[in-house]
């Protein structure tokens, strides 16, 4: 069986990512890109469908684990009764290669180690043909894997056994060896990748990273767990693009050995707003710049054709299709590849790629005419089509219903086009704009809100809770003192709030498509966090998010969900959309705290406004400004 969810970590590139287990094995890995076919699919298997394990022999060895300080590179120590040796685990960032680098270091005795690599491409189906590398080859020992189009060569000082299936090698490390493995990959027909130097990789490879997260702008008591998502983010975009995938997995389960399993290696637009932000907020604005260009060249074309996620590159086509050799996650089937919901309407994707170009203007990237011109377009075709049912925010496959999230964000994109006409002089039918976001505004709460429940619901006419209408004070819908806010708030809190955190719905009460069962959603229950201290329960927002801290694995990632019952992460792994909302609530609370300082100081401003007004004024809808409120 593959370990628990939690029990991973991810070394990455930027192009791709790597799941590695505690007892040192890489289960899981696409190359070179994220929406490759995996080349180790243990994940969703077993060892036969591909891995790379380097442990001690002895069984009875302990291990702890942790990220070198800022960086992505995986240091796991194990202790047997011998000694102490530590597995360095890391991708180096290359133009144009895709290397993966383990470092057995002794540290202390001496321990004897096995190392087995089972590589299998095309999701665990294809066995490679593997030879020695040539005896005169000037790069040294080594072996090469080919199998269609993919070759692998793996270059170590260790003696290599060939065993049908697999590499295999035994070994002692004693205190302050090194002994280093290194696998490469490139097309079959190309030559063989140039040998690097592993030590002076990971010296380049820990500059990078520390380099880059000194860049972040934030600090405070939750300073770490923020640049630590930050990192995760960063590591799940595709630097050639831009383009920030949702995860770096498929088809791991939001219920252990349920069907709710899908392909998250795709950039979602909904995630644009809250990755933007998250960005800009950590003063990442080359990373923000590159995330709103891809943003702008994925929806170019029809209005009508846009999709609410696309390919790496944009690419518009993803089918679903079922992987049906592998068993699936602890047995959950089916594992899919593509994504059948690419081809839904879900009308809340056009406020969020407006609300993102709209703060990206904020936040001081560069303005450009083709941007707006492809944002009026967007909002031209949205007139056409806000009025009709969609498959909403959590992508259902059970049929379309006028979900009130939907309509919410219909208004956010009029309200965003107003916004940025009014604010950076872009021309634009202002007035109609504004007597469609009226017309937006007066249908929700005239069919969206339930007076007798004194909230707003999933959909027009249901019965239904659904977590999505908690980002109605986020997106600056009602302010957070509206009655109606603090009712909803209260009322997700009493009816989709199970063992302290937050469901999307209740999958037992509403026709999704699918099976009833999932975990609890943790991106939702950041969410409620944010409105819990928008509507003033302070203390209630930080027990809460102190507990969802709490759910982060050792070395401080987040899947999906969390399954309260069995007490484990569920879902695809690491989530971007949990990391991203955690950076929100944290910076939240942060800008809390530094109010209830500023309270207890001399108040010496002319204009009553706190520090972090000024710091956050360029997110002017999430909420920043009505903290003291």
């Amino acid at each position: 069986m593959p370990a628990r969810i939690e029990d991973y970590a991810m070394i990455g590139d930027c192009r791709s990512a790597a799941l590695v287990a505690r007892d040192g094995s890489i289960d899981w890995l696409c190359w070179p890109y994220f929406d490759s076919p995996a080349c180790f699919a243990a994940l969703l298997g077993g060892p036969e469908h591909g891995r790379w394990k380097i442990a001690p022999d002895d069984s009875r060895a302990t291990c702890t684990r942790r990220y070198h300080d800022d960086t992505l590179i995986l240091e796991t120590r194990f202790e047997t009764v011998e000694g102490c040796v530590a597995v360095i685990d890391f991708m180096p960032l290359r133009d144009g290669a895709a290397d993966l680098v383990r470092l057995v270091k002794g540290v202390h005795g001496t321990v004897s180690m096995s190392m087995e690599l089972i590589l299998r491409f095309d999701y665990g189906a294809s066995v490679p043909w593997s030879r020695p590398l040539d005896s005169d080859d000037p790069t040294g020992p080594g072996m090469r894997l080919i199998a269609g189009p993919d070759k692998v060569v793996m270059r170590t000082p260790v003696e290599i056994q060939d065993v049908p299936g697999s590499l295999r090698a035994r070994f002692d490390v004693k205190a302050g060896e090194t002994v280093p493995f290194v696998l490469s990959r490139v097309p079959s027909h190309h030559a063989d990748p140039r040998e690097i130097d592993p030590l002076a990789a990971l010296t380049d490879t820990e500059r990078y990273w520390r380099t880059w997260a000194n860049r972040c702008q934030l600090d405070g008591r939750w300073s770490s767990a923020i640049r630590r998502s930050l990192i995760v983010l960063k590591a799940l975009t595709f630097v050639p693009t831009g383009g920030v995938v949702a995860a770096p997995t498929t088809s791991l389960p939001e219920q252990l050995g349920g069907e709710r399993n899908w392909d998250y290696r795709y950039c979602w637009l909904r995630d644009a707003t809250l990755t933007l932000q998250a960005l800009m907020l950590g003063g990442y604005y080359t990373e923000a710049s590159d995330w709103s260009r891809w943003l702008v060249r994925a929806v170019a074309g029809a209005p009508s054709q846009v999709q609410i996620m696309y390919g790496l590159s944009g690419e518009r086509r993803l089918p679903e299709w079922e992987v049906d050799w592998l068993p699936g996650y602890e047995g959950s089937k089916p594992v899919r590849v593509g994504n059948g919901a690419v081809g839904q309407l879900q009308l809340d994707v056009y406020g969020e790629v407006m609300d993102a170009l709209h703060q990206s203007r904020l936040g001081g990237l560069p303005p450009d005419d083709a941007t707006w011109e492809v944002q009026t377009k967007l909002v031209a075709h949205l007139e056409t089509v806000w009025r009709e049912p969609d498959e909403g925010i959590w992508e259902v496959r059970g049929g379309r219903q006028h979900f009130t999230y939907s309509k919410v964000m219909a208004w956010v994109a009029f309200d965003r086009a107003i916004k940025s006409a009014e604010r950076f002089g872009l021309p634009g039918p202002v007035a109609h704009w504004r007597q469609l976001c009226k017309e937006i505004h007066a249908d929700v709460c005239a069919n969206g809100f339930d007076k007798s429940r004194n909230a707003f619901m999933q959909a027009y006419g249901s019965s239904e809770m659904d977590a999505s209408v908690l980002m109605i004070p986020l997106v600056g819908f009602l302010p957070p003192d509206d009655p109606r806010v603090i009712g909803t708030v209260e009322a997700v809190e009493r009816e989709l709030m199970k063992d302290g955190l937050v469901q999307r719905y209740r999958t037992s009460r509403v026709d999704d498509g699918l099976p009833a069962g999932e975990g609890a959603f943790l991106a939702c229950s950041f969410w409620m966090v944010d409105c819990l201290v928008m509507i003033g329960r302070h203390a209630d927002a930080r027990a809460l998010f102190e507990r969802l801290l709490s759910l982060r694995n050792d070395v401080g990632l987040l899947a999906e969900e969390y399954d309260t019952t069995h007490e484990r992460q569920v879902g695809n792994f690491p989530q971007a959309f949990s990391h991203i909302a955690l950076v929100h609530a944290a910076i939240r609370l942060e800008a809390l705290a530094d109010d209830d300082r500023a309270d207890g100081a001399a108040d010496n401003r002319d204009n009553g406004d706190t520090e972090d007004e000024g710091r956050f004024e360029h997110l002017e809808h999430v909420g920043y400004r009505a903290i003291r409120a």
